[in-house]
């Protein structure tokens, strides 16, 4: 495939039920067999003590202020960042199943008037920023009559319309450099393939002079909060 030593980040983001799982397990199996040293993470990570704390609350066994959890989501990934940094360094390409930005989606679409997508950002910014996140788009309807749809907090019609709206805005926004938006209401081959050739198309990309990026403030006056 040619590129860089260095590894990739890869993130899978989506809907809830839209496949990210799959595909990104799909995804390690075709790097690996190109020879690539992979390795797989999830967010929230819910082994860790702040992971179970999340976990707890996303099964709807606490509550949690909004706020609280939201920084309690960013700190699950701030816990791994020293981590992804030693493996891309060291040559492994790591794909992850949701990163930031759903951290912040997910939050900004509570309707908060004080947690805007702004706000949100905040504390992500220094971490590992991804060389390519890829988007798997479906409708709530189309997620809805997935399996064990709504189990969780944020499995509901009105949550996932506003996720999907402010992952859309993300893609205009400074963060949407290396964002790709792929349609995954098609058969599990077809999104395979498109998410592959854009993860390919990163990788022979990157050169040894490239070291993993972090997450930047947003520009002044790239975003509104109105």
């Amino acid at each position: 495939m040619g590129g860089s030593t260095r590894g990739a980040l890869i993130v899978i983001e989506g809907l809830d039920r839209a496949g990210k799982s799959t595909q990104c397990e799909r995804l390690a199996s075709k790097l690996e067999g190109q020879g690539r040293r992979v390795k797989r993470m999830r967010f929230p990570d819910r082994t860790t003590p702040i992971g179970q704390s999340i976990n707890a609350y996303l099964q709807g066994e606490n509550q949690q202020e909004d706020h609280v959890i939201h920084l309690l989501f960013s700190a699950n990934r701030w816990e791994a960042a020293a981590q992804i940094r030693a493996d891309i360094a060291d040559g492994i390409t790591i794909i992850v199943d949701r990163y930031y930005y759903s951290g912040i989606v997910y939050s900004a679409a509570k309707d908060n008037p004080s947690l805007t997508l702004s706000w949100a950002r905040e504390p992500e910014v220094g971490l590992p920023r991804p060389d390519v996140c890829i988007f798997l788009d479906i409708s709530p309807e189309d997620a809805a009559e997935r399996g064990g749809f709504g189990l969780e907090k944020y499995e509901n019609d009105k949550m996932q319309r506003r996720v999907r709206e402010l992952f859309y805005r993300l893609a205009d926004l400074p963060d949407g450099n290396g964002f790709r938006i792929v349609d995954a209401g098609r058969s599990l081959e077809k999104v395979e393939e498109e998410v592959l050739v854009a993860v390919e198309s990163t990788i022979r990309s990157l050169n040894d002079s490239q070291v993993l990026k972090n997450v930047e403030p947003w520009p002044e006056g790239s975003y509104s909060n109105g």
